[in-house]
């Protein structure tokens, strides 16, 4: 499985899935929000898998939040 915004590694029955958008202080956008279910509902249906780990990329910020810059292109009220 091929992600743009997630490293998925694998060993002793171990997922360890990193968002990887560190110059945005892996902010979740919904690309990267997408890719999480698609990732999280392979892994745990796996029975290889017996745990996951969940981490940011870089050394500021495990994730920020939202991305507030996906949040202004949609019209919600307050972040333009």
């Amino acid at each position: 499985m091929t992600c743009e915004y997630l490293l998925v590694e694998r060993g002793e029955g171990i997922a360890v899935v990193t968002v990887n958008r560190p110059a945005v202080l892996n902010a979740l956008n919904g690309a990267t929000l997408a890719e999480l279910g698609v990732v999280m509902r392979a892994l745990g249906a796996d029975a290889d898998v017996r745990a996951i780990v969940l981490t940011g990329a870089g050394e500021k910020a495990f994730v920020a939040g939202a991305d507030i810059k996906e949040l202004s292109h949609h019209g919600i009220p307050g972040h333009d």
